[in-house]
This record gives structure tokens, sequence and C-alpha cells, in this order.
């Protein structure tokens, strides 16, 4: 999610001078499709789970027996869906008074992610991502910073399954944030053991502010998103949390090299929500947000660059005016890596060509279940909303195949035939594959309005 405010999207539409933003942008108009009566994804609907939610933002599923759900709530607290269907009255966790105070109309600060170790079941362990008060100092003289990013680990109560021990708390990492937006906010631990972290670029916009530092790229001010000296921001970090208070993999890539050691992958503006394939190519997912044109789903490989802010989805980003297209930009960084195109590019509700609806990409899940025929192995993503004034998220669903542009197709759903009905937040999925959709009518983290959906197929 991002800052992107009204007065961006109600821009008067201008004409685009480059041709190439204009053909480019025509045919990703035509690259999702409204299902029709044919189509095979359109036998689907949402089921509610539970709601009574502030600003739900993931489903997680233990790793245990107990067929139990997680739900991260932005506010402060973890709730416990059990295997019956029956959200706990108490939280499993509540951190709110440790938290820094968060903005009821909008926030992309506070409880952002949870992960369970993969040996939970006999360790206990559980690890959560958090915006706690700034300390003291900041990114630049006259300047403070705005909260500090925290990974902390805990444990389960040793009385009580449904509960987290709050004495436990063990500080992992943290990193002072100079805005309070773009902090990403998934973990989660990939088939390799390790714990993955997504660490948005430190907020404002354009990656240009107090905080975001010089980098190779001249033509464009900042920024952290191609900085990997310098600090964490903007990246996606790869740790070791079997190592006391963690350890580096020998193999991430800049063990040895220019670069810091937690980073696995870099070049993003926001990746707030990531996904691991939990079968088949086990490959990681990124939903990584833009800034007013285009937005973005990546495949997220050890060493990547996603290209932030040299480009915006695949075009060549314009910090100087970020409505507006650079003629032309480097396909390399400063290192010789290429700069690595999304596999799905969505166009932005702000961009000045018309024909955009997304306010922000929400990643979602590759689909491993087994109740929706003809879903099994394609990615299910949305969007948050298409106007910061109605609560009309969409939800969307792509094949993998290659490196991309993948045609993604909207869902069509049985009560929901416009859009959602709510701002989509968040995903998740339960150990059988099925997906969960986190919903909320409220914008930011206030009042009840929170909802968890499994998506569903129809019953004749």
């Amino acid at each position: 999610m991002k800052e992107k405010h009204l007065s961006t999207l109600v821009k008067n539409l201008h004409v685009i001078t480059t041709a190439v933003f204009l053909i480019t942008g025509l045919l990703l108009m035509h690259s999702c499709h409204k299902n029709d009566h044919h189509s095979p994804f359109d036998k689907v609907d949402l089921e509610l789970v539970a709601d009574g939610f502030v600003s739900p933002l993931g489903v997680v599923a233990v790793p245990d027996d107990s067929d139990r759900l997680f739900i991260i709530d932005q506010a402060g607290k973890i709730w416990i869906i059990d295997a019956s269907g029956n959200k706990l009255s108490t939280p499993f966790i509540d951190v709110t008074s440790m938290m820094v105070p968060l903005m009821p109309n909008f926030d992309e600060r506070g409880l952002l992610g949870l992960a369970f170790h993969p040996d939970y079941k006999t360790n206990g362990r559980f690890f959560i991502y958090y915006q706690l008060p700034p300390r003291a100092g900041g990114p630049e003289e006259g300047e403070s910073w705005n909260n500090l990013s925290r990974i902390s680990e805990f444990k389960v109560s040793a009385s009580d399954p449904n509960l987290a021990d709050m004495g436990s708390e063990k500080v992992i990492l943290e990193w002072d944030d100079p805005q309070f937006n773009h902090n990403g906010g998934t973990i989660a631990f990939g088939p390799d053991g390790y714990l993955y972290i997504a660490v948005g670029d430190g907020g404002a916009a354009d990656d240009v502010a107090p905080g975001h530092v010089e980098d190779w790229y001249a033509a464009n001010e900042g920024g952290n998103g191609q900085d990997i000296e310098a600090n964490l921001l903007g990246n996606i970090l790869r740790i070791d949390i079997n190592v006391s208070p963690y350890g580096i993999p020998a193999d991430n890539p800049f063990v040895g090299k220019p670069g810091l050691d937690e980073i696995y992958a870099y070049g993003f503006r926001n990746p707030y929500r990531i996904s691991f394939d939990m079968s088949g190519s086990r490959q990681l997912y990124a939903g990584d947000a833009g800034q007013v044109l285009y937005e973005e789903i990546d495949l997220v490989t050890k060493g990547g660059n996603y290209g932030w802010n040299v480009k915006e989805g695949t075009h060549c980003f314009n910090a100087a005016n970020n409505d507006t297209l650079l003629p032309s930009c480097p396909d390399v960084d400063n290192f010789g890596n290429p700069l690595i195109d999304p596999v799905i590019e969505v166009i932005n509700a702000a961009n000045p060509m018309g024909g955009g609806k997304a306010l922000t990409i929400i990643g979602g899940n590759v689909y491993r279940g087994n109740s929706i025929p003809g879903f099994q192995g394609k990615y299910i993503f949305g969007t948050f909303g298409q106007t910061f004034t109605a609560p009309d998220g969409e939800l969307f669903i792509a094949t993998p195949a290659g490196p991309g542009p993948w045609k993604y197709d909207e869902i069509d759903l049985k009560s929901f035939p416009n859009d959602l009905g709510h701002y989509l937040k968040g995903f998740g999925q339960d150990n059988d594959g099925e997906v969960y959709l986190t919903v909320s009518t409220a914008l930011g983290p206030s009042g009840t309005t929170g909802k968890v959906f499994k998506l569903v197929r129809v019953k004749k």
C-alpha cells in the first residue's frame, strides 16, 4: 500500500508523448479479461469464515495437527479460528501497547507479519513483524525517525496452546524507518527452512526523501531500492533463525561481496505481501506496490534486482515527474545484474493514460487445494481497491507460464458480481492449499468491519 493522495487520482488526463508508453499501455488493457459464462473460473464464491476484526492483513496456518488458522490484525492482535470455524474470544497475542500509535484513517504500520517455525509443533517458536515508537535520532539533521521496525521471536504458552507467552519475546532484528509507509510486512519460512522478510523502501514517494540514500543511477534521485550497502530497505531478506540471534545462510548472494549479507533480493518499492508456492515449483511470489503508473507481481530469485526506482513495472521510472516516463533507462545495474521485469503488470488507477483500476496490488497465493477444479497451480491475487472513496477491491487469477508477462482474468464471484465490496488487505492459505481473503470496508485500521473469507466452489 502507499501514500497516493486523492488529488493524484483526479489529475486531468494529458497526452503522453512517448508512443511506446501508449502502445504498451493499450496492450496491457487487453491482458485482463472479465470472464464470460463459459470460463472455467466462474463457479466460485466467497464464504464468510469470521468477522469482527479491525484490519485483517493475512491468514497463517499453523504447522501442527490442530487445523487452526491465525489471523493477523494490523491493530496489534493475532486471533485464532479453531478447527470448527470458531473465532476464539481471546487473542493469541496482543502487542497493541508496544506498537507505535496508528492513524485510524490510513496507516501502513502496525502488526504486519506472522510466521511459525517449521518445527513449531515441537518447539513452540513463532515470529512477528511489527512497528514500535521511533528511537532517538533520524535519517539526517532536523529529521526524526518515524518508527522502529522489529522482527521478534515468541514462544507459545506452556500451559495453553491458544496463548502466546508474552514474557518470551526475543528481538531478532530491528531497523529504523524514515517514513510511516512502505514497510513491506510479510515474513515467511521458505522451503529451505530460512526466514524471509519483505521490507519496503522506507516510505514517502518515488524513493526520494530523507532516509533514502543515493544510489548508482544518476537520472533518478534516491534510492533505497537500488542501494544494497547503506540499509536493509527495499529488499527481501533471508536469515537463519536457528542461530542466535540469527545467522546468515552461506549462499546468500552478497556474502563475501559488496552488499549487506541479509539481502536475498532487491530493487523493491513495497513488497507488501509475498508467498511461497506450497508445492510444485516452490517459487517465491511478491506483490510490489507501484507509484502512480503500474503495479507488479514478481517471481523472486536469489540475488535478483527487480528494478525500483530505475523502473516501475516494465517501464522507465521518472522520479522528478512520476506520472510520466523517461524515454530510456538501463537494463542492468552497477554490478551488471539485469533488472528483472515482473511476470504480471497491472495499470494503476492514477495512470493518466487511463484504463487502470488498481490502487495497489495485493500479492496472493498459488492455489494448491482440491475444492475448486481448474484452479490448481494457478496464482490468485488482487487489488486493494479502485478508489480511495469506496471499498471495491478485485480478485484475479493467472496461469504461471514462463518469464511473463502472464495474462490474468478477473474471478467472477457469485455473491460479488461487480467487485469485492471491501478493501482487499491480504490473503492466506491453509495446510490443504485452500485460499482465504482478508478484507475490510474501512480504509485504515479502525472499526470492526474486517472479515475473513474462504474462496469456495459454488454449490449447485
